[in-house]
């Protein structure tokens, strides 16, 4: 359980990014197919259309000074059109890349297309990392470099998952949800994993980026102990909102207003996270593929979250990073 990325860390794991590191932001995108949510998985059922809008959603952070990671799974990396548009960010510096395996439409298929294996780390290992290795090694070739961040699929990481990742020389894991639940859905439990950076193993070879989610009102110190509850509390979690006394706040333009990404910004810097990681699923770059951006209005707030979440930074004094520069930080090369 030493590397198990699954298991809540022993204490003293907390990276340390130096003096000079300050506190800074990182946007992940899930680059990723669209599908209909709602519905069962399928190899096929899914489709590449919002892949050009990539493009402009890159032009807004080259504006900004941000080096998006673009976290890329397998219809994505056999996508001409998108590795032409992330291709030419990447070779600039302008944009990174890593792993996002959705084991359902990665090759090899030998398991059963059902929920319990959308998350990878409920397959059996060999299975995992056949699937890994196929998708680690067509980025390699597509874009010319060995990705070195990794996120699971749905957060699917599993209790081989770390081993596989140091074994095949990933630096960093990102597949960690702080204070999400989705044993509900035959998957992984981080409920109670830390914030902060934090190291996977003992000899500090792999680093983990938790995503930034944090409890906000009178009772986010109980916010971990009282957010099981309110799940079981019918309109329990909206009556706690409502009076202030307690919202759970992921950093996302995904179901989570401006105002709330922004009282949780504060939350997160007041608590001293040196980094604060943000993320979102590249289809909604697109009217019509996800619940959070069904149409031009949609997709205008999608746009507007993230210029005034990023100015807000910029006032805080929260500079964007990327992968580059952590893993300079840390000391990990």
């Amino acid at each position: 359980m030493d590397r198990s990325i699954i298991a809540v860390p022993p204490d003293g794991r907390q990276a340390d990014f130096g003096p000079d590191f300050g506190q800074r932001s990182l946007l992940t995108v899930d680059t990723e197919e669209e599908f209909d949510w709602d519905a069962p998985f399928t190899r096929d059922r899914h489709s590449l259309n919002h892949v050009p809008d990539i493009a402009h959603f890159q032009q807004f952070c080259e504006k900004r000074g941000v080096v998006p990671l673009y976290l890329v799974d397998w219809p994505i990396v056999q996508s001409p059109a998108a590795v032409e548009i992330l291709g030419s960010a990447v070779r600039n510096g302008q944009a990174e890349v890593g792993i996002h395996l959705h084991p359902w439409v990665n090759p090899s298929f030998e398991e059963e297309v059902n929920a319990r294996n959308s998350y990878a780390g409920n397959l059996p290992p060999q299975l995992e990392r056949e699937k890994f290795l196929l998708l680690r090694d067509a980025i390699a070739e597509k874009f010319g470099s060995e990705p070195l961040i990794y996120r699971a699929g749905r957060y699917g990481a599993g209790a081989a998952t770390a081993d596989l990742l140091r074994e095949t020389g990933i630096l960093i894991d990102t597949s960690v949800r702080a204070n999400f639940d989705y044993r509900a859905d035959d998957g992984p439990n981080y409920a109670n994993h830390p914030l902060s950076p934090y190291w996977m193993d003992s000899e500090r070879r792999l680093l983990e980026l938790p995503l930034t989610t944090v409890y906000w009102g009178l009772l986010r110190k109980q916010g971990r102990a009282l957010n099981p509850i309110l799940d079981r509390i019918p309109h329990g979690r909206g009556v706690f909102s409502r009076l202030n006394l307690l919202e759970k706040i992921a950093l996302t333009p995904e179901g989570v207003s401006v105002e709330e990404a922004l009282r949780g910004i504060d939350i997160a810097i007041d608590d001293g996270l040196p980094l604060l990681v943000m993320s979102f699923h590249s289809p909604s770059l697109a009217i019509g593929h996800t619940p959070y951006v069904r149409n031009q209005a949609d997709r205008e707030k999608f746009y507007e979250w993230l210029d005034r979440v990023y100015a807000y930074l910029a006032n805080r004094k929260v500079l964007p990073t990327s992968v580059a520069q952590i893993v300079q930080a840390v000391g990990l090369r």
